[in-house]
């Protein structure tokens, strides 16, 4: 790609990743068990391949916006495995589909759906949030996200 291409193409990554963290969050602060509520961000503002320009480590979930080789954006994503239907598991499904659905080139002026990376994924957040907590948190900032309870839609009949 071309510079002019390469900054557009970026902009979208950047843009669509932005999205899917915002209702990320929302998603999560759902969660009633304050624990589960607990992030751990980091950001850094050099300009470089190999630089993690975003990344957000969740018990639950996981999602990096790196600078990646070609001078490109690409975006790392993970789960924790959960077991049980129940809202722990609508909320990692609902991800996904949310991730894959907002990178799309349906949902993209420019095709960016090959930003969404899986040459390696995280399958087991929880333990990399306990690894990061307890090394110290060096480039990462702890943040609890607010409890706000889903609500649920009632549909209005009509006459």
């Amino acid at each position: 790609m071309k510079t002019n291409e390469n900054a557009a193409y970026n902009k979208a990554v950047k843009d669509s990743y932005m999205q899917v963290l915002k209702q990320a969050k929302q998603m999560l602060g759902t969660i009633e068990q304050e624990e589960l509520r607990y992030t751990l961000e980091r950001e850094d503002r050099a300009n470089k391949v190999g630089t993690i320009i975003h990344e957000i480590i969740n018990p639950l979930l996981y999602l990096r916006l790196e600078y990646h080789t070609d001078n490109v954006y690409a975006i790392h994503f993970g789960i924790e495995e959960v077991n049980q239907l129940g809202q722990l598991s609508e909320i990692t499904t609902k991800f996904i589909r949310l991730l894959y659905k907002l990178t799309s080139c349906d949902q993209t002026n420019i095709n960016i759906e090959n930003s969404v990376r899986t040459d390696w994924l995280i399958n087991n957040p929880s333990s990399m949030y306990e690894f990061i907590e307890e090394r110290g948190c060096k480039h990462h900032t702890f943040k609890q996200l607010p409890y706000k309870p889903a609500v649920k839609r009632k549909l209005r009949s009509v006459a």
